[in-house]
């Protein structure tokens, strides 16, 4: 038997894509980059990039997100980002041998779920970044057109991923500011399912499934009329029973 010799293999790179969701202004909205250069050269794309050498997945993908928006999330997993109310996990590996004209490259997709986001500044190889409802790449008749590479593709993943782990999780509350209204939650959950929740039963639900939710204490009026109970998330990571999402 011949011995294993790596050079026989094609060389090829990894890239980190990331999806990198948040609530705004009641919609649930994508991170895009412009492209300052080819190949896509001017298309909308997600923020990602080559993985150095002397780097894990993880902090490639950290440094690619403020090489080129100047955002900075972190895993809520490492104690330096404890309480910054994010969520990042890997998403899945892309590797379709044309997805890259330039040569073989395999990208491993991360998704970034967070509360509402400053605006992005634009850095690295991207001349421009914006936050834009999914829809708008998710529908291929949208006016903007699809992402670069198979993007379109990673960020439909992305955000299927955060629909169905909202109905068993309460990732949902990642969306929210440490402390939020039940209302508030609702909202995350109508722009992330894109369907309308009655106030009553979405209450009723939330409010009794246990370890989901826990009362702070205190109230605000920021959401007009009366005062409104303010809550944390709780210890459950799994909700029994689950938040279904509605058939549309």
């Amino acid at each position: 038997m011949s011995p294993y010799d790596p050079s026989a293999y094609p060389p090829f790179a990894v890239t980190v894509d990331l999806v990198v969701l948040t609530v705004r202004r009641h919609s649930l909205c994508a991170l895009t980059v412009r492209r300052g250069e080819p190949p896509f050269q001017g298309r909308w794309a997600l923020p990602g990039g080559f993985v150095k050498a002397d780097e894990d997945l993880a902090a490639a993908a950290a440094r690619e997100l403020v090489e080129e928006t100047g955002l900075c999330v972190h895993d809520p997993a490492a104690p330096e980002s404890a309480g910054n109310g994010a969520h990042l996990e890997q998403l899945g590996t892309y590797g379709d041998p044309q997805r890259d004209p330039r040569m073989r490259v395999v990208s491993v997709a991360h998704l970034v779920l967070a509360p509402d986001l400053p605006a992005p500044r634009a850095g690295g190889d991207a001349n421009s970044a914006r936050w834009s409802p999914v829809e708008t790449f998710l529908d291929q008749d949208g006016e903007q057109g699809s992402l670069a590479f198979d993007h379109a593709q990673i960020l439909a993943d992305g955000v299927e991923r955060a629909r169905s782990k909202i109905e068993y999780s309460s990732l949902a509350t990642a969306f929210c500011t440490p402390e939020f209204t039940v209302g508030e939650l609702r909202r995350v959950y109508e722009a992330v399912w894109g369907v309308a929740l009655d106030p009553r039963n979405f209450h009723r639900k939330v409010t009794g499934t246990p370890g989901f939710l826990v009362p702070t204490g205190g109230t605000t009026t920021r959401q007009g009329g009366r005062p409104a109970q303010l809550f944390r998330a709780g210890g459950a990571t799994l909700l029994n029973p689950p938040m279904l999402r509605p058939e549309v």
